[in-house]
């Protein structure tokens, strides 16, 4: 089996849970992590690299399965050039395209909604503005008839449940003593690659927690998965 992760910054390597949900795969798994930071579903495919999956499934070897997770819905928000996509015509139209890639391909694809930023108002609720792009994956998932791992809604409640103190422990790195109460933007940079305290991208206490839960969330979707995990 072969497992395949696309998406952006939260989900890449340094600055996102994709190395740590790689590493609880046995190693007859063989796990890519292709995600890249500052990526939207329109760049990832604007730049070139979904033909580095689409030249993965098309050289599998035979017997073997490819099970594609697809996360985007970050860098699609507005206020991003070049990245940005329209919520209502070109986010669905452009995750419908990988599913049809996907399965056109012989894969599998499980779309996954966005990974909540970590910003809390005064009154302690966690806002999660990335709600629309993940009900917006809900929908096509639902249309076009392949699973959904709703990893907002989740990842919403184990972040409101923990509380802002604890969250922030998530990070790529400590909060400052003068660090603001809250961001005062939630973008994410391109890459993460110098890590600095935001709460967006993770620290490896982040990528273990979150590792966890998609884990926990692609038992439910195919229990036959337990059986390849460490």
């Amino acid at each position: 089996m072969r497992i395949i992760l696309v998406g952006d910054s939260t989900m890449a390597t340094r600055s996102g849970y994709g190395d740590a949900l790689c590493a609880r795969f046995k190693p007859e798994v063989s796990c890519v992590n292709l995600a890249r930071g500052g990526r939207s579903s329109k760049s990832f495919r604007a730049e070139g690299l979904w033909d580095q999956v689409m030249t993965l499934l098309k050289t599998r070897a035979p017997g073997q399965t490819d099970l594609v997770l697809l996360q985007f819905g970050h860098n699609d928000q507005p206020g991003k050039p070049g990245r940005s996509t329209d919520l209502a015509t070109e986010f669905p139209v452009n995750l419908s395209g990988y599913v049809d890639d996907v399965i056109g391909a012989g894969g599998q694809i499980v779309l996954v909604t966005p990974l909540t930023r970590r910003s809390f108002d005064p009154q302690g609720r966690l806002k999660n503005d990335l709600r629309p792009w993940a009900e917006t994956t809900r929908r096509i998932a639902e249309d076009r008839r392949v699973p959904l791992l709703d990893l907002n809604a989740v990842s919403v409640d184990a972040v409101q449940a923990m509380g802002e103190a604890q969250a922030d422990t998530l990070a790529m790195a400590p909060k400052p003593a003068d660090a603001p109460a809250q961001p005062s933007s939630g973008s994410e940079r391109a890459g993460a690659a110098n890590p600095v305290f935001d709460r967006t991208h993770l620290g490896p206490k982040g990528a273990a927690l979150f590792a966890g839960i998609v884990v926990d969330q692609l038992v439910l979707i195919d229990p036959l998965l337990r059986s390849r995990l460490r």
